[in-house]
């Protein structure tokens, strides 16, 4: 009976010293297991300073504000023709130039608007120039005392029967896309009746 409780003795030690050893072994593992929490913590705060230089991109993004040349406009251009086209079948060809006279670039853009006219302060006379699209329109860019051409036709008011022919001491030439005009004297002979078309215009293009 004393051998038994001997033995039995013997073997509850022998488990507790296992046990012991079970927990030594294991006691040293925590240590490393918070150990490599530290390098995850510190790699993110590189992450996050590297993200600050992004906050300064919007003023770099930033557009710009200039603008470009105005449209030409009545009160800085000069009007003339030159009737060396010559004619034909009673029509006479002629070139009409605006010369920017102003102090900065400008553009023509299209088409003006051509009138006989009575004097340089009357009205138009008949009908204006109707449009000649054979050449397309360009925007054509003036710097100060450059000139911008466009092929203006007449055709003889005595060519038309039904045409009530009146003086007329001029054009009236209006920029395209502005509500002024300028005056070009030059006598010749209008139709008071609408229906008559004399003139005819093409768009500006580089003279």
């Amino acid at each position: 009976m004393k051998s038994q409780l001997l033995s039995q003795g013997f073997a509850i030690s022998t488990a507790a010293a296992a046990a012991a050893l079970l927990l030594t072994a294991c006691g040293p593992s925590q240590p490393q297991a918070q150990g490599t929490t530290e390098p995850g913590s510190s790699s993110a705060s590189p992450a996050t300073s590297s993200a600050a230089p992004g906050t300064s991109a919007p003023p770099s993004s930033a557009t710009p504000t200039a603008t470009g040349p105005a449209l030409c406009k009545a009160a800085t251009l000069s009007a003339a023709t030159d009737a060396t086209g010559g004619g034909a079948a009673g029509s006479v060809y002629m070139t009409l130039t605006l010369t920017n006279t102003g102090a900065e670039p400008c553009i023509l853009k299209g088409f003006p608007g051509v009138s006989l006219a009575a004097d340089a302060n009357g009205a138009p006379i008949g009908a204006p120039a109707k449009r000649d699209e054979t050449t397309p329109a360009v925007d054509v860019l003036l710097a100060p005392g450059q000139a911008g051409a466009a092929v203006l036709r007449y055709t003889q008011a005595g060519n038309y029967p039904d045409c009530t022919i009146v003086p007329a001491a001029g054009y009236r030439i209006y920029p395209p896309e502005d509500t002024a005009s300028l005056f070009l004297a030059q006598p010749t002979q209008a139709c008071s009746n609408a229906a008559v078309e004399l003139l005819t215009i093409g768009a500006f293009q580089a003279s």
